[in-house]
């Protein structure tokens, strides 16, 4: 039996303290799986307290001893801040170290090569946009990322999307979303590869805002069939960090119907793969915008994946959802 498995036998048991320091115990005899595993513990938060700096330096104990999941791992983290501040410099350089002996840090070390970026990551051009609407402000970038881009995107959560729920207060479950009927998974802090953290720049860019205002980036797959109904995508109430704007990143081709209509406002877009739409969802006050109100309709044939990045009016942990500061 392994350390890891061990310590979660002693988690079972209501002992998560001695699975604890058996992981701590095989780290130090030189198990990365071990080290990488605690890290996990303390970036989760379920077992232990959420610990992202020690987290960090367990995924750093893990990737000297050889450990290549940790070392993916810990790029992204050092890229978008969890347990430390950002360092996009720190980060490409652990992906060129990593690149030689793991095809898939060469992977997207090649994607990033190809890409025009400045030294922060940040993008040096964007593609023109369409302004499809004033007011409420639609706009559309043509080519906003490129079919390799997107394959990316979509393969960090292939084996991970689950179909659409939301909480029943009645009964207390997880119950079918009534209105979006989709598969669904978002691409958080730990498997945010610098690739998507590039893109994710790329956005704010486009979005006018920070990159730390997004929420992660949620990717939806609808099968023929599956739609969005109308809705807006303002939280509910009056929270203090509301989505001002919404970003879809289309990845897919082929697929027939999944138009993105706007009914109020009679624009319905057909986006191709790569594109990028963005709208408002606010109004000048900050009280959501009736005009954004917007479906993704019915798939008729084919499968439309996207990737959805809210854009918060102040940054946002994505650890907590709450806002930063």
């Amino acid at each position: 039996m392994t350390a890891i498995e061990t310590a979660y036998r002693k988690v079972s048991a209501g002992q998560p303290a001695e699975g604890q320091a058996m992981l701590e115990a095989a780290g130090r005899a030189g198990d990365a799986s071990a080290l990488a595993e605690l890290a996990v513990w303390h970036l989760a938060g379920s077992i232990v307290p959420r610990d992202l700096p020690a987290a960090r330096a367990l995924l750093k104990r893990a990737v000297a001893i050889g450990h290549v999941d940790a070392a993916l791992m810990e790029i992204a983290l050092t890229a978008n801040g969890s347990g430390g501040a950002p360092d996009w410099p720190a980060a490409l350089a652990l992906l060129r170290q990593a690149a030689p002996g793991d095809p898939l840090a060469a992977e997207h070390l090649a994607l990033l090569n190809a890409m025009a970026l400045g030294p922060d990551g940040a993008p040096t051009r964007l593609p023109q946009s369409e302004q499809l609407h004033d007011h409420p402000a639609i706009r559309r970038f043509p080519g906003f990322c490129t079919p390799a881009e997107a394959a990316h995107i979509a393969s960090l959560v292939a084996n991970t999307l689950e179909p659409a729920t939301v909480f029943d207060p009645a009964s207390g479950k997880m119950i079918a979303h009534p209105i979006r009927a989709s598969d669904n998974a978002p691409i958080g802090p730990t498997v945010e590869s610098l690739v998507v953290q590039a893109i994710n720049r790329r956005i704010a860019a486009a979005t006018g805002s920070q990159v730390s205002q997004g929420e992660p980036l949620t990717v939806l797959r609808y099968a023929p069939g599956q739609q969005y109904r109308p809705h807006l995508d303002t939280l509910p109430g009056t929270p203090a960090n509301q989505r001002i704007r919404t970003a879809i990143l289309y990845l897919s081709q082929g697929y027939r119907g999944g138009e993105t209509q706007f009914p109020l406002l009679g624009i319905t877009v057909a986006a191709q793969g790569g594109d990028l739409l963005v709208f408002d969802n606010v109004m000048a006050d900050g009280s959501p915008e009736p005009r954004s109100r917007h479906a993704g309709l019915p798939v008729q044939a084919g499968a439309k994946w996207i990737a959805t990045r809210w854009i918060r009016q102040a940054p946002i942990d994505p650890w907590t959802m709450g806002a930063t500061g």
